[in-house]
């Protein structure tokens, strides 16, 4: 699946005629959202209530086109769990994100993990790895995790 979405941003990014860093900017958050997918696609269902949650993460955590939501929702389930590397998207975010904003990723993909009420083991452990390759510590992976629970 992240291929198929890695060529997704590619053309997005190809298209646009903006400089360097609205570019860079454009291609974390489409990043980071192809990784909150990943966490949505993690336990093998697809539901609803992840759906909803990935929808509000992206429309108030990132700034991307109505349009382009679709087109990764729509990615995501035709695509579900053909996925093969984080590299690319986490080296993306290790250049490019400060440590608050790498907390607050995790944070959101706790958010979507919990959504549907109940954290499978693989959301935990996909997160957790993602963690790990972003040099989030594993304090303030439990934080985050703690705070996406309650709220």
């Amino acid at each position: 699946m992240l291929s198929t979405i890695k060529s997704f941003f590619d053309s997005k990014l190809s298209e646009s005629s903006d400089k360097t860093a609205p570019k860079t900017a454009h291609k974390l958050n489409l990043a980071s959202a192809a990784l909150m997918i990943e966490v949505m696609n993690s336990d093998h269902k697809l539901d609803d209530r992840e759906a909803a949650a990935f929808l509000e993460v992206l429309t108030s955590s990132l700034s991307l086109a109505e349009d382009e939501v679709d087109e990764l929702v729509e990615l995501a389930e035709k695509q579900a769990r053909q996925a093969t590397s984080l590299y690319e998207f986490t080296r993306l975010i290790n250049d490019h994100y400060d440590y608050v904003q790498k907390v607050e990723l995790i944070e959101n993909m706790w958010r979507i993990a919990f959504s549907d009420e109940t954290l499978d083991k693989y959301e935990e452990h996909l997160i957790r790895r993602i963690a790990d390759l972003i040099y989030v510590s594993h304090s303030d992976f439990i934080k985050t995790k703690l705070i996406a629970r309650d709220s």
